[in-house]
């Protein structure tokens, strides 16, 4: 299971062989089953979850009931209720797992520990963290200037390969569109 991260580490920084084991002591492994649930709001934020297989959304429901789907979270992906868990507020969000999915869980007080003892992977997660950053603000200027097709054209490009593995109407509540107008973009970039 550590194969994945140790390659996804090592795509942002260089740690040493001892940085590393460190940061292994600290990872668990989880199983999750399609549909059930990582988080849901209200709970204490303890741990952060790295997707080694499977697929999972995160997501929040309004005071009129809606949801809104906030992150889908595949392989080599991270995945948690990040303010609750940086700030150690109770959780807002939902993340439940969308197919049967093995994760890799981080405690709170672990990365600390680990910041100090290996202070090269609070830059690890600095550049995750700015890279999410990012990708939310292009998500939100998207919204605001892109029609339905050019944003699913960004969203599969994001999660390539997601669009086999997510329901229609997941994708659609991610991109703010009915599910109807995302099946009639699908079946014109088909034609």
């Amino acid at each position: 299971m550590h194969q994945s991260i140790t390659k996804h580490i090592q795509n942002h920084i260089k740690p040493t062989v001892a940085d590393m084991q460190l940061f292994y002591a600290a990872l668990n492994e989880i199983s999750v089953a399609k549909g059930q649930f990582l988080l849901k709001p209200g709970t204490t934020v303890k741990h952060e979850y790295f997707v080694v297989k499977g697929c999972l959304k995160g997501y929040y429901i309004d005071e009129k009931g809606s949801r809104h789907i906030i992150q889908f979270a595949v392989e080599n992906w991270w995945i948690g209720d990040f303010d609750a868990f940086y700030n150690q507020v109770p959780s807002r969000l939902y993340i439940e797992a969308i197919e049967d999915s093995q994760l890799l869980s981080i405690n709170y007080g672990s990365l600390q520990n680990i910041y100090n003892k290996a202070p090269i992977f609070e830059r690890y997660f600095r550049v995750l963290v700015t890279q999410a950053f990012i990708s939310q603000r292009k998500r939100i200027l998207s919204t605001l200037e892109k029609n339905t097709k050019e944003r699913y054209i960004e969203f599969c490009t994001s999660y390539p390969n997601i669009e086999n593995r997510v329901p229609n109407y997941d994708i659609a509540n991610y991109l703010g569109v009915s599910p109807e107008n995302l099946s009639r973009v699908r079946k014109q970039m088909k034609s």
